[in-house]
């Protein structure tokens, strides 16, 4: 399982995988950081099949095609809000990660890549509890299903990948 999921230190959006997993807003319409740059390197019509798919509950996800992304599909995810920690966020969190991670075994697609889901700058989830979420969701969906067959988790910059690859470690035997 361990060799199915990998760290990376990168951009997203130019990852080369069957789907890319957008951090957005229930209405798939507005978000932070990731979200924006997934449009801008998408271009509109990305945002025009965001608005055709409609809305995306938190912990639920949603796909549509890519456009100008190098990845085929966008499996899009509404992540928590942070109030504190005891509103249900990190299992909410989890939600997100499995969702997409469904989505995309019941697409019948090998490659998917993900940011650090709810950790952006806006209030969201600390990246020290964000992280463990991320990290020991997506190994144990992999331990017990076959697709996707390689899940990345890229990082945009180094304390994120640093604080995921410690956890990362922690969990290796």
């Amino acid at each position: 399982m361990t060799n199915r999921f990998k760290l990376l230190l990168g951009d997203l959006t130019t990852m080369d995988v069957d789907a890319v997993v957008n951090s957005t807003d229930t209405s798939l319409q507005a978000g932070g950081p990731v979200h924006m740059a997934m449009h801008k390197a998408a271009g509109p019509a990305l945002a025009e099949a965001c608005a055709e798919v409609g809305e995306c509950p938190v912990g639920e996800a949603r796909i549509t095609g890519s456009f100008g992304l190098a990845s085929r599909f966008v499996l899009h995810t509404a992540a928590p809000t942070w109030v504190g920690g005891g509103a249900g966020e990190l299992e909410a969190l989890a939600c997100c990660y499995r969702a997409c991670l469904r989505l995309a075994e019941s697409r019948g697609l090998d490659t998917v890549a993900f940011p650090s889901l709810g950790s952006g700058p806006q209030p969201q989830i600390p990246l020290d509890q964000a992280a463990p979420v991320a990290v020991h969701t997506i190994l144990e969906f992999l331990e017990h299903h076959r697709l996707p067959r390689q899940v990345a988790l890229v990082c945009f910059d180094v304390p994120t990948y640093q604080i995921h690859q410690q956890i990362f470690r922690e969990t290796l035997p």
